[in-house]
């Protein structure tokens, strides 16, 4: 049986972790759930599942959730706070199996310390490997652990990848929806609206992903993950836009033959995968192969969405450069978010950190933590700099390339 624990167990891939478990209730237990903020859903769950140990955002949090698990009779889960308390969940002698899938860089010591600690993990927090993923991968090739991307992108080449060698692989394709923006001019792109952006065509995700998926940031985070997971140069690692989200991504051989993946878009897909491999178990999660009647393919305009240049620029030089790509993103997004800059500073901001920010390599998880806390200030600076608020915004002129 895999003993599972679950770092973020409030988002969106907790949940459909949880919802796999229910599914299959003689393969899979939960041991520990780290929950961050959101009390409601914490208390819930730890009521539902009854972990030994869950993890909460803040001591006064923990205080909080112990009194009402205590009133609701399930004072047997002990409840811990903060990044030890992830830690104390990802590393829990009990279990074998983590899936990580705490947002940013919340999750990174966690997930380093679980894969320090032997356990397997899945994947689901793609900040991990762009901040520290060289550091991970080489401890979980040490203790000769898998990593198992949840991804939809990288679990669908995970899956193609059992079709052949890694030294038979030319390159890997990586699908995207293209985002809302797809068809938008370049010429509109300073007017975009919050609502607009976060209007997916395909997927239901949180605030950040969304934006990065509208800026095709998240696609070039996806790029980044892959050279990590699959020890692949940037140049190796393809993306094409796929605007039906049919094939989730592509592993083309070297003597010419192509593997997709197709499946339906449901995370649960994946965390399934992840959790079963190697084996293949039974599901009711079909794909209407009628669908695949109607298929586009375009490349990706470089032009119109930088966001996935400066990844790739990041890919190649590595080390502290990807740890600032992921900070200045997250902070040039919070900032659109909340109506401080246009959606155009958004490429604007992470350039201007990257070409501040040297490429070091990372030794450790504190210096990975030390860059990420630089880079966010940096950042804050040129959003101090760029948006003095909506007033302020008109007539800003997009990045130029």
């Amino acid at each position: 049986m895999k003993r599972i624990a679950i770092l973020g167990c409030t988002g969106s891939i907790g949940r459909s972790t949880l919802n796999v478990v229910q599914s299959y209730p003689g393969r899979f237990s939960v041991v520990s759930l780290a929950a961050g903020k959101n009390l409601d859903a914490a208390f819930e769950q730890a009521k539902e599942w009854k972990p030994q140990v869950i993890s909460v955002a803040t001591e006064s949090d923990a205080d909080a959730l112990r009194l009402r698990l205590k009133n609701a009779g399930c004072s047997e889960t002990e409840v811990v706070w903060g990044a030890a308390g992830n830690v104390k969940i990802a590393t829990h002698p009990e279990a074998n199996f983590v899936v990580s899938a705490i947002v940013g860089v919340a999750g990174l010591e966690a997930t380093y310390e679980a894969v320090k600690a032997g356990k397997s993990v899945g994947l689901a927090n793609k900040e991990c490997l762009v901040a520290a993923g060289e550091l991970i991968t080489a401890e979980a090739r040490r203790q000769g652990k898998p990593l198992l991307p949840i991804d939809s992108e990288h679990n669908a080449v995970h899956q193609c990848l059992r079709g052949g060698r890694m030294d038979e692989v030319e390159r890997i394709w990586l699908t995207a929806s293209g985002g809302p923006f797809r068809n938008t001019p370049k010429a509109e792109f300073a007017s975009i609206t919050v609502e607009q952006a976060l209007n997916h065509p395909t997927w239901k995700m949180g605030q950040r992903i969304t934006i990065d998926s509208a800026t095709l940031m998240n696609k070039g985070f996806e790029v980044i993950e892959a050279c990590r997971l699959f020890h692949l140069p940037a140049d190796k690692v393809n993306v094409i836009v796929h605007p039906q989200s049919t094939i989730h991504s592509m592993v083309e051989f070297v003597d010419g033959s192509i593997l997709a993946q197709v499946s339906v878009t449901d995370m649960r897909l994946p965390i399934l995968y992840a959790l079963t491999y190697p084996e293949r178990i039974a599901s009711d999660l079909r794909f209407p192969v009628m669908d695949l009647r109607h298929l586009d393919f375009a490349p990706p305009d470089m032009e119109k969405f930088p966001c996935l240049r400066l990844a790739y620029e990041a890919a190649e030089a590595g080390g502290a450069k990807t740890v600032a790509l992921n900070a200045a993103d997250e902070v040039a997004v919070a900032a659109f978010l909340d109506g401080v800059i246009p959606f155009t500073h958004i490429p604007r901001i992470i350039e201007d950190v990257l070409c501040e920010t040297k490429a070091v390599k990372m030794e450790s998880i504190k210096q990975v933590l030390q860059i990420d806390l630089e880079a966010r200030s940096a950042a804050r600076r040129k959003v101090e700099e760029l948006g003095k608020g909506p007033a302020a915004m008109a007539g800003r002129p997009a990045l130029q390339n």
